[in-house]
């Protein structure tokens, strides 16, 4: 690997990280979902079925380079758009994308209800709850 190849890594790594962090000011906050991923529906790739409603919140970027990923609880039909409340973001330990935690106003989930709810897809990473 040349010095101009891991420059670009090194910085292509620390920009991940830093766009991560910045899914933690989500927390608390309310968040527009587009759901491209309803309740119900197959991954393109992998083929397991989506439990809950999962999208993006459109305009931004995550870690990965692609707009932050959010999986909406508390939800039991398949939706288009959600409007919530971010109460807490998955942190992939060993992936550079981050999951935030949306959920209708005044409803809560638990660390072990939120990783039991996202286990269909977050049971192949590391990973840490954030609050």
């Amino acid at each position: 690997m040349g010095k101009l190849e891991k420059v670009h890594n090194i910085n292509k790594n620390r920009i991940g990280r830093i766009k991560q962090r910045q899914s933690y000011t989500y927390i608390e906050k309310i968040v527009k979902v587009k759901i491209d991923r309803p309740l119900g529906s197959k991954h393109p790739k992998h083929g397991f079925t989506y439990l809950v409603n999962y999208g993006y919140v459109p305009n931004t970027i995550s870690g990965d380079g692609e707009e932050l990923d959010c999986y909406v609880l508390g939800i039991k039909e398949p939706v288009n758009e959600f409007e919530g409340k971010c109460i807490a973001v998955i942190h992939r330990t060993n992936d550079d994308d981050d999951k935030l935690i949306i959920a209708p106003e005044g409803k809560e989930f638990t660390d072990e209800e939120i990783r039991k709810l996202t286990n269909f897809q977050e049971q192949y990473f590391e990973s840490k709850i954030i609050r």
